[in-house]
């Protein structure tokens, strides 16, 4: 029986190896469509009887709305979720905001989920709210509130947004897109995140914020030179691993090394803004150089556990 038993999950395990393994980033449409066709509630944009609106509510086909180009990627598992509670509740009652894009299509600076969920369901419609403001296709951190951005969302979302502006708008100076961008470190962030997936971002954010002010060159020269910072930050990233690497060595384990380190080579940590004051304590370039200079001449032997110890409980602050 033994025997048995051990064949058999050899068996097992050579079938399950041999299946196709599932792509993940996937969603299938549903096999069966339902609502309302386009031809039971057609009415031109550019009709005269709706010409006077600012904003119309409006029912749409699903395959004529896509979400913006330059938006976060999608999260197979969220619409999945979000999906499933549309079919429970048989309710859809948050509408997408719809903008004419580039070449005249229809764009959803908010709805990336909501699209997709209702392409899971089938559904042949989806209600919207046409604005004629296009650039709310660049107010995407401030409309979209269907799921939580993190850090990386935010600023690949961001240098995405930029990329796109810089083609048609590129001689504009960059502070004229703060309402768009939102914090200049996230240009610089999302930069590095596009080299780097993996970025441990959050780390470096204190420090950028501090020094990181919105240029006033115009965009497409400001994004060369963010380039350039971004380049320099995974300069010093790669070093701070060498040097939580020889920390490991020594015996330190916690998991706020990296936090550590890059407070310790930090130029602008003990920096206290007054009230009033925008201006940052010196310039990104500046302090780039000081802060790889001061990677370089980390001294492994001045770390103690107590050191860490407080690095702990700021981060649970």
């Amino acid at each position: 029986m033994a025997t048995r038993s051990k064949t058999a999950t050899k068996r097992t395990r050579a079938g399950a190896a041999a299946s196709p393994r599932r792509r993940r980033g996937r969603l299938a449409p549903g096999q069966a469509s339902r609502g309302l066709d386009a031809a039971d509630v057609a009415i031109a944009l550019d009709s005269a009887d709706i010409a006077a609106l600012a904003l119309l509510l409006a029912s749409l086909p699903l395959a004529a709305v896509q979400p913006t180009p330059f938006q976060r990627d999608l999260s197979p598992t969220h619409a999945k979720r979000l999906a499933t509670k549309i079919d429970e509740t048989a309710a859809f009652l948050d509408p997408l905001i719809v903008v004419r894009g580039e070449d005249g299509r229809l764009w959803t600076p908010n709805g990336r989920h909501r699209l997709a969920a209702a392409k899971v369901l089938g559904l042949k419609q989806i209600t919207a709210l046409i604005s004629p403001d296009e650039s709310l296709a660049y107010r995407i951190l401030a409309l979209n509130t269907e799921k939580a951005h993190n850090l990386k969302d935010r600023s690949l979302e961001v240098i995405r947004m930029a990329r796109n502006l810089a083609k048609r708008r590129g001689e504009e100076r960059e502070s004229g897109f703060a309402a768009e961008f939102e914090a200049p470190e996230l240009l610089t962030l999302g930069i590095v995140y596009e080299q780097s997936p993996r970025f441990a971002g959050g780390a470096y954010s204190a420090f950028l914020k501090k020094v990181d002010r919105f240029s006033e060159r115009a965009l497409t020269a400001s994004l060369a030179q963010r380039t350039d910072f971004a380049a320099r930050l995974v300069e010093i990233d790669a070093r701070v691993k060498k040097i939580i690497t020889g920390l490991q060595a020594r015996g330190f384990k916690s998991p706020y090394l990296r936090n550590y380190v890059v407070a310790r080579i930090n130029p602008v940590r003990f920096h206290k803004a007054k009230k009033g004051d925008t201006a940052p304590p010196m310039p990104v370039a500046q302090a780039l150089t000081r802060m790889a200079a001061a990677a370089r001449d980390f001294n492994l032997s001045s770390v103690s556990n107590s050191d860490l110890a407080w690095v702990a409980v700021g981060a649970g602050e």
